[in-house]
């Protein structure tokens, strides 16, 4: 047993990593695996221990992903009563808030299908019996869910490559509070609107001018850190995702090179109908 228990402790790590791109859940990725230790003691003598693993925590990941589309968003509650712990967003942050946020937002099917075999690698011929399809299935799904992961490519590829370099400028200026920076990337005419719950009371939901919208931006500050680069409904964006759980997006419109407006939006019921993708 001891052997057996030095094996799976080699295997911990990738388990845990595997679970938790399936599930972005730190608690729930160590709980699969755990619950895998304990099926493992129960299996008797294993040959391919890997693969074996790998099938059986694919599988327990499945089943909670699968459990998650029955419960109302509501009704699932927030770790730690709303606040993320800090190792949440560390990990967060080290797999990427934008991939949590997609994943989180494909089928339980394709989202166990694009993490084993386009993250880690294993061969359709594997994937397609641990989801009980074929592996022409199996192959299928992880495109469908490729396809999503990536994006639609609507613009051009100089508006594109625009777009994106005002986005990562303002986030770099943003995060170290840099004034001067932020008045050299917004147009003199832009416009800032944000949702109401994203302002102090007595805030103002839409700012006008350079000025006043790089002061404004120092209410984003904090969250900044938090912040990633994304495609939101197809045009270079941020999505605020403190642990890879979207809480919020900022979409930009780019003139010249410049930004000549940005919205922070948080309401659930738009984020809901909000196209993400990886940049």
């Amino acid at each position: 047993m001891d052997a057996l228990a030095s094996r799976f402790q080699e295997e911990r790590p990738r388990l845990h990593a595997l679970a938790y791109r399936m599930l972005g859940s730190a608690a729930e990725a160590e709980d699969a695996v755990q619950d895998a230790w304990l099926r493992l003691g129960r299996a008797g003598d294993v040959g391919n221990l890997g693969g074996w693993l790998t099938t059986v925590v694919s599988r327990l990941c499945l089943d909670v992903l699968r459990a998650r589309r029955e419960v109302p968003v509501e009704e699932i509650p927030d770790a730690a009563g709303g606040r993320e712990p800090e190792s949440e967003i560390v990990l967060a942050g080290e797999v990427g808030r934008a991939l949590l946020v997609v994943l989180d937002r494909l089928a339980p099917a394709e989202r166990v299908a694009f993490v084993l075999h386009d993250l880690f690698a294993v061969p359709f011929d594997a994937v397609g019996p641990i989801l009980d399809r074929t592996p022409a299935t199996a192959k299928k799904l992880a495109s469908r869910a490729r396809l999503r992961v990536r994006g639609p490519e609507t613009a051009a590829a100089g508006q594109a490559a625009a777009q994106r370099e005002a986005v990562v400028a303002f986030l770099a200026a943003a995060r170290g509070g840099d004034l001067a920076k932020l008045l050299t990337i917004l147009a003199p005419d832009v416009v800032r609107r944000a949702d109401p719950a994203t302002l102090p009371p007595g805030a103002v939901a839409v700012l006008r001018g350079a000025q006043a919208v790089a002061e404004g931006t120092k209410l984003f500050a904090g969250r900044a850190r938090l912040a990633e680069m994304a495609l939101v409904d197809g045009k270079a964006g941020l999505v605020l995702a403190p642990a890879g759980r979207l809480a919020g997006v900022l979409t930009f419109e780019v003139h010249d090179r410049r930004i000549a407006a940005y919205s922070v939006v948080v309401a659930p019921d738009v984020l809901a109908r909000t196209e993400i993708s990886l940049a």
